[in-house]
């Protein structure tokens, strides 16, 4: 049963949103999929809460007293969604669950000096060499320099960069009604999807 987990130290660098997303890719795929959230804010709960009876099911991993579970029998794959400023043994629990770890990254100077040491601390916390760690580029507007300056940043690292999601509304207007890429006409997100197809090659590897 493969566990993904998506951290990064920083909040507000779309954790939740790169959850959601993963969860009802492998979904739609027919897989039974539960989403964990270990971040305070509930925020994939919370959309959980939000999603439409008729849409692929995604069922909600309670996490609770500050203790990881694990997920009862039937599932086939986890998602993990984690809190900002997850360090020592908290990143130790949630790593002894880990297949595969995505760090999603902004093009944010700030970011990217907090995400430096903690893809540090990942690589010390993994429980071997089998557990791969991946990177994605959040929120890319090219041309720009701050999307330059990620992506000089991502060049000098020996972690892999497996994908670049633009900086678009429909991230936005999916949430908030519980949906996802999967959930809706491709004709509508052709582009996003294009942009995912890396990640899900990744996913699926």
């Amino acid at each position: 049963m493969p566990v993904i987990v998506v951290a990064n130290p920083k909040g507000g660098v779309g954790k939740s949103t790169l959850s959601t997303q993963i969860a009802g890719y492998l979904a739609a795929r027919g897989h039974a999929v539960m989403l964990g959230d270990v971040d305070r804010q509930q925020s994939s709960r919370t959309w959980l809460g939000l999603r439409p009876a008729a849409a692929a099911t995604i069922a909600p991993w309670d996490v609770a007293h500050d203790a990881v579970v694990r997920p009862p029998k039937g599932t086939t794959h986890v998602v993990l969604d984690t809190p900002a400023g997850m360090h020592n043994k908290r990143l130790d629990e949630v790593m002894k669950l880990a297949d595969k770890v995505l760090v999603p990254l902004q093009p944010s100077i700030f970011d990217i000096h907090a995400t430096h040491g903690f893809l540090r601390e990942l690589q010390a916390h993994k429980r071997s060499d089998k557990v791969r760690v991946g990177i994605i580029g959040m929120r890319m507007k090219e041309g720009t320099i701050s999307a330059d300056q990620l992506r000089s940043f991502l060049g000098t690292l020996t972690v892999p960069v497996v994908g670049f999601l633009r900086d678009t509304q429909n991230y936005v207007h999916l949430a908030a009604r519980g949906l996802t890429l999967w959930d809706v006409a491709p004709s509508r997100v052709a582009r996003d999807i294009e942009q995912w197809q890396p990640i899900l090659d990744w996913i699926d590897s």
